[in-house]
């Protein structure tokens, strides 16, 4: 692997940190580019949140059962060994 290429993630973060330092001070301006209303970002931030807390919950192994629990107990002993 070509360790001193540029990952397609660094260039991504790169555009959105810039398109935000834009927008702010665009709107420190006084020039709104982006408009949201106050409840807008509330529905957004809940969303978002519900979102991330469904996906962490589906992708770990929520193990509810005995069966379950002692399953992982032997998949970890099988691991360490």
């Amino acid at each position: 692997m070509d360790t001193n290429k540029i990952t397609a993630g660094t260039i991504a973060r790169t555009i959105v940190l810039l398109l935000a330092l834009v927008n702010q001070c665009l709107s420190m301006a006084g020039i709104q580019v982006i408009p949201i209303a106050d409840e807008d970002i509330n529905t957004l931030v809940t969303t978002l949140w519900t979102v991330i807390a469904a996906i962490v919950a589906w992708w770990k192994n929520n193990s509810f059962t005995r069966a379950a629990r002692d399953g992982d107990a032997v998949m970890r002993q099988e691991k360490a060994a």
